[in-house]
């Protein structure tokens, strides 16, 4: 998600401070939320949360695209 349109500004580090890296929908106290998820799983996540901000679906299908290539699917 564009940290620009994340509602907290990013999620948060295990000590408080926001992280620079991952949104509040997905990280939150150092831990992801959904820490199972699949990336096919979180490419249909994002893809429904960019609709709901008024994306056209084919443009949020795009940016899924790149989400293999994210830190968090890396490890």
């Amino acid at each position: 998600m564009p940290m620009k349109r994340d509602p907290q500004n990013g999620g948060s580090n295990s000590d408080g401070s926001k992280s620079t890296t991952y949104c509040s929908h997905c990280y939150e106290v150092g831990q992801f939320k959904q820490p199972n998820m699949t990336i096919t799983e979180m490419q249909q996540f994002v893809k429904e949360k960019m609709k709901e901000l008024g994306f056209p679906g084919f443009i949020a299908g795009f940016f899924t695209n790149k989400i293999p290539q994210l830190e968090r699917w890396q490890k």
